[in-house]
């Protein structure tokens, strides 16, 4: 149990690597609001938890749209009166090559893994400015890193995220801004795949993945250092990983 309770929003929390930082930080023995679009799974993970003694909710929540991050955040103010930690993790990633054109599915990660991010952070930063105090936390990738074939724009939508979060730590004095990088993870990012030519390439790639845990575990220990130590970044790779 953590000596010091939190509130923390996390959205993309149904599966993989927002599932496992919601049970990881609920037996940490935070006060949680979860947000994503399927609200089955989110209400069976709650109960779950709920019965294990974890002070939990959860709003369906498409990040692509403002309101709908905007009621999360309000939501949390009225039930706790403060927000001390948001975890911008709900992102997508349909890999191809860029000569497939698959244009929508561009679209549709510059939605998610931007806008998302940058949605998720207004609706929380009034409060913690009003507050003087908050921590950002933003679930970016190795791709943000290093670009890779069929991954142009995924990586660019990472390389924004990293972008935008440096840009927020550098503007403010008060609150903590983390980025979190995963390698390859144990998800269902990979089954949005449609391309052919990605999806082969991505099966053999995911025979190391990680648990979610071990990027539950790098969330949770940004999250509990001393206010005035703020971890920027963290990357996250399976010990086999190349690259």
């Amino acid at each position: 149990m953590n000596q010091i309770e939190k509130v923390i929003i996390l959205t993309g929390a149904s599966s993989g690597i927002g599932e496992g930082i919601a049970r990881h930080l609920a037996q940490q023995g935070h006060k949680l609001v979860l947000g994503a679009r399927r609200t089955d799974r989110l209400a069976a993970l709650c109960n779950t938890l709920r019965a294990e003694g974890a002070k939990i909710d959860y709003l369906a929540t498409d990040v692509t749209q403002r309101d709908d991050t905007q009621k999360l955040a309000d939501f949390t103010l009225e039930k706790y009166g403060r927000i001390d930690v948001m975890i911008n993790n709900a992102g997508v990633m349909p890999l191809s090559p860029m000569s497939s054109m698959k244009v929508d599915e561009w679209d549709l990660m510059l939605d998610v893994n931007v806008r998302g991010v940058l949605y998720g952070i207004a609706a929380v930063l009034p409060a913690m400015q009003a507050q003087h105090a908050g921590h950002i936390i933003n679930i970016a990738s190795v791709g943000a890193l290093t670009v890779s074939p069929t991954a142009a724009v995924y990586c660019a939508t990472k390389f924004a995220v990293r972008a935008i979060s440096d840009g927020l730590r550098q503007e403010s004095r008060e609150l903590r801004v983390t980025v979190i990088n995963p390698g390859v993870v144990e998800s269902e990012l990979a089954d949005s795949i449609s391309d052919h030519v990605a999806r082969e390439a991505m099966k053999s790639y995911r025979q190391i993945a990680l648990k979610p845990e071990a990027i539950a575990k790098a969330v949770s220990w940004a999250i509990e250092q001393p206010g005035e130590v703020d971890v920027n970044e963290i990357t996250v790779r399976p010990t086999a990983s190349g690259h």
